[in-house]
């Protein structure tokens, strides 16, 4: 499986690792600690010589209840940081829901475009279309603001699936190739605990889309709830969940500890490798 992305192409036998810049005040992680165009980038840098294959760089927090970023706030944020990392061939994604945004990161030098709302905003799709980046298109229910008052499902994972295919079609029908699409089932969006769990252990049927299936779980609320654990003590859980979501058919980890989880894939690599030699 390849994924097109501008003038970079991954080849997905290998997962792949996008590792996190937030340039924000108030993301539920890290939030104010690379909200300098400067630290972010060290940051950004520091992640690539780690073993990040993408660095997802983002200026609007997405946490339950966050605050929405004005358009020119938002680009205040990011474009420094994605023009900074392109220029030195970083392979960049931006992590926005807004066209203005998405079309001046792209020409600053983004490959990619991580859609927390699947490109369902008047002009996303276009904006995205009359280029040729990579897209990703997420799930979630509700908004930021509200997707945790009370989520609910019939069946998570159908739906989930349902959600996506329906997007992946209206992009295709905008003129965005299949080639340079990727999904991702929004873990923490709109979702209970027990909602993300079911989902981890069907990712599988996510997977069955065929398409290049991206997991962003690291740090998150999830991890709290099996282990106890605050959000800066969640490195080995976050690693954990990336595994398992590799053996369940995730191509792209979406991760703040990059270091620890390439590690974790350079085992689950080698020991896959040896499987291919021995059939």
């Amino acid at each position: 499986m390849l994924w097109r992305c501008g003038s970079f192409t991954f080849d997905l036998k290998r997962p792949l690792i996008m590792g996190i810049v937030n340039v924000t005040p108030d993301s539920f992680s890290d939030g104010g600690r690379f909200f300098d165009v400067t630290a972010a980038c060290a940051h950004a840098r520091r992640l690539l010589a780690e073993g990040a294959d993408l660095i997802d760089v983002g200026g609007e927090s997405t946490r339950p209840g966050a605050a929405e970023v004005g358009t020119e706030e938002e680009l205040r944020r990011v474009l420094p940081v994605v023009q900074a990392l392109a220029a030195e061939g970083a392979a960049v994604s931006v992590d926005t829901s807004k066209p203005e945004v998405m079309r001046a990161a792209l020409a600053a030098g983004a490959v990619v475009v991580n859609d927390v709302r699947a490109l369902q905003w008047p002009g996303a799709l276009a904006a995205v279309a009359n280029s040729d980046c990579g897209v990703v298109l997420m799930h979630m229910q509700g908004t930021p603001q509200t997707m945790q008052r009370d989520p609910h499902y019939a069946d998570v994972a159908a739906e989930v699936k349902d959600f996506l295919q329906a997007r992946v079609h209206a992009a295709e029908a905008a003129g965005i190739a299949r080639e340079r699409i990727a999904v991702d089932p929004g873990f923490g969006f709109g979702k209970t605990a027990q909602h993300n769990y079911e989902l981890l252990a069907r990712l599988p049927e996510i997977a069955a889309l065929g398409l290049p299936l991206l997991v962003g779980i690291s740090r998150k609320a999830m991890l709290q709830h099996a282990t106890g654990r605050a959000v800066d003590e969640r490195v080995h859980a976050s690693v954990a969940a990336a595994l398992i979501a590799v053996a369940r058919g995730a191509r792209i980890v979406r991760v703040h500890d990059v270091a620890a989880t390439r590690d974790a894939l350079a085992v689950w690599n080698a020991t896959v490798e040896q499987e291919r030699k021995e059939q």
